[in-house]
């Protein structure tokens, strides 16, 4: 009787597991299946066709690169609210650097990623070593780099880029293998990236198999597995079809696998968690809670610089009201991908997937015509029902 409320206990607790983590893939997976429905009975469009599929791409980039800094700063019990701000100001430095004083690509991307950093460390250092609220620091971060931003630019719009600045948001892998549609290079891609997450998910299992660790059911891992697999041929089909692989994409896979890497194989990522999870704990078992803080700020910062010469080169010019609302989006992306509000928890993986929420929501609702407003409800909603099922999930575990 003892063994089967034991089994019957710790399937409760791998079902609410698998929940957790394949729940926001599943909303995901239905919330394009209904725009893309909605989007062809209304508007006669196809919601995933290539150039639409394209556009996602390219119009969330900022959010997704952003969201993977914002979870380690969530991850260790900590806010960002600058992260808008810092977008918009690092934009019109770069800006200034390419077109007004005529510096090359090559010298101004690294220097703009240098100052998002420092800025990152401007505020970390507050927040870590004075212990100074992240939400008042970084919220006046917020307004200040907002003002250096107007003041920067004068009020104006400062462009257009050179052809070689636009190529970080605007450019396209070339087909190395063979000239001409589909775009061969985009399929082999695509393909060796399905490969290699089956490979790398298959490995884990394995290696926490080992270690006596809780698995799911191998039913389930394989039909994930071969979703995301499958999803990744079919838009990689769709980008062949049209102009291949956007460089915003490329650049977005290679620091999510960076970012996963980092997160779940390195002892300086689980020590983050460590942080986030209880702090007293990780200062007393030797953790330099206070410098892991003001790196994750440090991050923070250039990937924010990153973003923010993406969204610039996309617009073709940096404008003062560049950024505003990105910061809603970012955190707004974390949460709903699966991070805990009280730190310590949430998946680089899950983010990525929140972001996509995001993104397919907006793209759709602006397809069917839907106003900013109600975009703005439907969103805080979306928002709350996520922290909803983060705090019942906690209090059934």
């Amino acid at each position: 009787m003892a063994d089967q409320t034991a089994g019957t206990s710790g399937g409760k607790a791998s079902l609410n597991i698998n929940l957790r983590e394949n729940g926001m893939l599943m909303a995901l997976i239905a919330i394009v299946f209904f725009f893309l429905v909605v989007v062809r009975v209304t508007q006669g469009v196809d919601f995933l066709s290539a150039q639409n599929i394209t556009n996602l791409f390219l119009q969330n980039s900022y959010v997704i690169i952003m969201a993977l800094g914002m979870l380690l700063v969530i991850v260790a019990g900590h806010i960002d609210l600058s992260v808008g701000s810092v977008a918009a100001f690092t934009g019109a430095v770069s800006a200034v650097l390419t077109i007004n004083l005529g510096w090359p690509v090559w010298a101004v991307i690294p220097t703009v990623l240098v100052i998002g950093g420092v800025i990152g460390a401007a505020q970390g250092y507050w927040i870590a070593y004075w212990r100074i609220p992240s939400f008042i620091v970084t919220l006046a971060g917020m307004l200040v780099f907002r003002g250096l931003t107007l003041w920067l630019l004068g009020g104006q719009n400062v462009g257009p880029f050179p052809k070689s600045f636009q190529l970080l948001s605007t450019g396209f892998i070339p087909d190395i293998i063979g000239p001409g549609k589909p775009n061969l290079t985009a399929l082999a891609l695509l393909a060796l990236a399905a490969a290699a997450l089956i490979y790398v998910g298959w490995r884990a299992r394995q290696r926490n198999a080992a270690y006596g660790m809780a698995q799911e059911p191998i039913g389930l891992f394989w039909i994930r597995n071969l979703i995301v697999a499958g999803t990744l041929m079919f838009v990689g089909w769709k980008l062949a079809s049209f102009r291949g692989l956007p460089n915003v994409l490329v650049v977005m896979a290679v620091l999510t696998v960076l970012y996963a890497f980092f997160t779940e194989a390195t002892t300086t990522g689980r020590r983050i968690y460590a942080i986030g999870g209880n702090l007293k704990a990780a200062k007393l078992s030797g953790i330099n809670t206070e410098r892991l803080t003001f790196l994750t700020f440090v991050n923070m910062g250039v990937l924010a610089a990153l973003a923010g010469m993406i969204v610039t080169a996309r617009l073709n010019s940096a404008t003062p009201k560049a950024g505003v609302g990105f910061e809603l989006d970012v955190i707004a992306a974390v949460f709903i991908g699966g991070a805990s509000m009280t730190g310590g928890s949430g998946k680089i993986v899950g983010v990525v997937i929140g972001a996509f929420i995001m993104g397919v929501m907006n793209n759709g609702m602006s397809i069917l015509g839907i106003g900013i407003d109600y975009q703005q409800v439907i969103k805080g909603l979306v928002l709350l029902a996520a922290v909803i099922f983060d705090v019942y999930n906690k209090s059934k575990s």
